[in-house]
């Protein structure tokens, strides 16, 4: 195991729910898993009109977290100007089931307020 990686496991919760939601529990996080898995490969301003309503910023900082975390993929392409792309790793594609699961779920609750 890397330094990073003893890092990381030191400061993430015992509770693996609590691992999780330290993980991909913003908001803003979220959506940007969101639009990489139906996407691929994205570009930061992609990211930033897809997700809307992100600071570059906040998005940057979100981005960041992610990669530290193995989620997402970070690669710069020696070009002028230069160009970066934004990708899920194999662990950041193993979410797929959860952001399913969410987005099942909010389509079920929404239906039920419209059947009342």
């Amino acid at each position: 195991m890397s330094k990073s990686s003893q890092k990381i496991l030191d400061t993430l919760p015992e509770c693996p729910v609590e691992t999780t939601l330290a993980l991909i529990g913003s908001k803003w996080q979220t959506l940007i898993l969101r639009d990489l898995l139906a996407n691929e490969v994205m570009r930061f301003k992609e990211l930033q009109r897809s997700v809307g309503g992100i600071s570059q910023k906040v998005l940057t900082s979100n981005l960041r977290t992610m990669e530290e975390h193995g989620i997402i993929h970070r690669e710069v392409f020696a070009e002028v100007p230069p160009r970066v792309e934004y990708s899920l790793t194999p662990l950041g594609k193993s979410l797929q089931p959860i952001i399913e699961a969410m987005r099942i779920w909010g389509e079920s609750y929404k239906e039920s307020l419209r059947n009342g």
